[in-house]
């Protein structure tokens, strides 16, 4: 029986039900983007560009190393939706208590590494004199949070499964208000600027992750938390590691490649670095609703596959399409004409606003094409196909990114040049991804026998 929180998603018609999953997912998204702005912004007006910059510097190498144990929360997700599709209620339990144990021990990971080598990530990515000691700061204070952070993600995800996605968008809003408050309590009153923000933004994970821990721990169904059971199930451990662990390498690589063209970045100055963080954090709005579509493909299929209800894929694709694609334009088109003002709200310099808006302008209007790579990526690991999703985005995006950096933008030193690359790399990415999902799409209906 469908709990109150619940989305059946392997019955009715689709395109409610899409809506009504994936519209907690964006609000969720755009939740913590609004969070992660609202460090920006009070450090941007009240501590001056260079500590905006050292803060909006960070998200590459932060996503660098958390992108491998985050694809593992992928993973996690996509196996707890096909044993629910499937009824398979001691798998569920099994891969629940699995996920959780490698969160806590993924988080740690993560915390171990960046602390001592934070200082030396950043040297290698460029950060300038005025930013890498603040950068730094910020960066080693975040990780103390990781294993928070990541119990959160595997929880929510595990929620996702289930298609519960109201409550994790609760937590967030409790969170993410804490994370608000002490922002303008440590920057404002304390006056500790930017290890202020960091304390916050630690602060508003560990909260998040305690709620989501309860919320399984008090749920009366078989993905129930125990954490007398915590457990590693060696069979549950490699399902989630054979679709997680491309995910998360794609997650990695991509960081990589970010760290790259960050680095190019940081070869301007800190009004370049302070307008290139602002952009990047208006496009992650724009960016988070497509690829809450992207998460929504992903639960689906894996549902609908482990039902076996394999006439529902295409149904799923077409209209996991259709809603990115009016998301995209509908927020990216509005975007480009105010471009101007949204950075001002982050910093009054013009010097930065032009940077910001500069780069805005390549981005925004076809921001879109990401979001349909992205849809089609989902459903590829919600069939199980992780691995060439991987192999799609790295070839077609990073690479390409690359390969452009060393060549167009070493020989071509320009603003401009540098963001061509974004749009160039998604059409690419898409046009291959689309191929193999009809691919993929055949080989399922050969392997899973039709109800």
């Amino acid at each position: 029986m469908t709990k109150k929180y619940e989305i059946d998603m392997t019955t009715g018609p689709l395109l409610g039900k899409i809506l009504l999953f994936s519209l907690p997912l964006i609000f969720s998204g755009i939740l913590q983007l609004l969070y992660n702005a609202a460090d920006i912004i009070v450090l941007g007006n009240f501590e001056g560009h260079q500590a905006l910059a050292a803060v909006g510097s960070t998200s590459s190498m932060i996503n660098l190393i958390t992108n491998l144990f985050i694809g593992f929360s992928v993973g996690a997700s996509v196996v707890v939706g096909r044993y629910l599709g499937a009824k398979r209620d001691n798998d569920v339990h099994e891969t629940v208590h699995t996920a959780i144990l490698l969160a806590c021990i993924s988080g740690l990971f993560c915390t171990a590494v960046a602390i001592p080598f934070t200082p030396t990530l950043l040297s290698w990515m460029g950060s300038p004199d005025d930013v890498i000691d603040l950068a730094s700061l910020y960066v080693r204070i975040y990780f103390i949070g990781a294993p928070a952070s990541m119990l959160y993600n595997f929880g929510a995800g595990i929620l996702r499964a289930a298609g519960d996605t109201q409550r994790p968008l609760f937590i967030l809003g409790i969170s993410g208000a804490l994370n608000i408050g002490l922002n303008l309590f440590f920057v404002l009153v304390v006056k500790i600027g930017v290890a202020g923000v960091a304390i916050a933004t630690v602060s508003s994970q560990v909260l998040s992750c305690i709620l989501v821990l309860l919320c399984l721990i008090r749920q009366k169904s078989s993905y129930q938390l125990n954490l007398k059971k915590l457990k590693i199930h060696k069979d549950k451990l490699k399902q989630i590691l054979v679709i997680g662990l491309p995910s998360g390498l794609q997650g990695t690589v991509f960081s990589l490649s970010n760290v790259v063209i960050q680095s190019s970045v940081n070869s301007f100055d800190s009004n370049a670095i302070a307008g290139s963080s602002a952009s990047g954090n208006i496009e992650g709005f724009i960016w988070t609703a497509m690829n809450a579509i992207s998460q929504t493909a992903v639960s689906f299929t894996s549902q609908n596959i482990g039902a076996r209800k394999l006439y529902r894929l295409p149904k799923i694709y077409w209209q996991c399409l259709g809603v990115v694609l009016m998301i995209g334009l509908g927020m990216g088109i509005p975007t480009f004409f105010f471009s101007e003002q949204l950075i001002g709200i982050y910093n009054s310099d013009p010097e930065v606003i032009q940077f910001g808006v500069t780069r805005l302008h390549i981005i925004a209007l076809t921001y879109f094409i990401c979001g349909c790579t992205d849809v089609h990526t989902g459903c590829l690991r919600g069939m199980g196909y992780s691995t060439s999703a991987m192999l799609i985005s790295l070839l077609g995006v990073c690479g390409l990114r690359l390969l452009w950096i060393y060549t167009v933008f070493a020989q071509y030193r320009d603003w401009n040049v540098l963001f061509y690359s974004y749009p160039l790399s998604w059409i690419i990415a898409l046009l291959a991804s689309a191929i193999f999902y009809q691919i993929a799409l055949r080989r399922c209906r050969k392997k899973y026998a039709e109800p």
